[in-house]
């Protein structure tokens, strides 16, 4: 199953790093390639989102379940719905020697077997490129006055 890990590094603290990973709501006003997140429901530490992406000029769109874990700085989540057959990953936000490190994980499965070997490196790629992108603008919105 292709996957995608992709690790950005920030000199902002890790609290305002962490919040602007949180505020996925936000994520559409600051993003050109995050079309829409909408929070469906959210009780403690569990979230459902739906989102809808622009990956390489098509739309993506699912819905996710989310599991936030405040104490380790980390969220995990599954596609429920979507047009993805697998999508699963997480985000992990976390102190280093070098700064703090956000890292966005993902695992996924294009399902269409015929032309998996063709598109999911093509998708990985995409998916890595949005990655990069969106870690970027967290660290640059972590950075601005709140």
């Amino acid at each position: 199953m292709p996957t995608v890990s992709t690790v950005s590094l920030s000199s902002q603290p890790i609290d305002r790093v962490w919040q602007e990973v949180l505020d996925i709501a936000s994520f559409p006003s600051y993003m050109d390639e995050v079309r829409e997140v909408e929070i469906l429901h959210q009780e403690q530490d569990v979230r459902r989102s739906r989102w809808s992406i622009l990956l390489k000029g098509s739309i993506l769109e699912w819905e996710e379940e989310e599991r936030i874990d405040t104490e380790n700085r980390k969220i995990t989540f599954h596609q429920i719905e979507g047009d993805l057959a697998y999508f699963t990953g997480w985000w992990h936000v976390r102190q280093t020697d070098r700064g703090v490190s956000t890292q966005m994980h993902v695992e996924f499965d294009i399902g269409i077997p015929l032309l998996a070997d063709m598109l999911n490196p093509v998708a990985a790629r995409a998916l890595e490129e949005n990655a990069q992108k969106i870690l970027s603008r967290i660290d640059t919105r972590a950075g601005s006055p709140a």
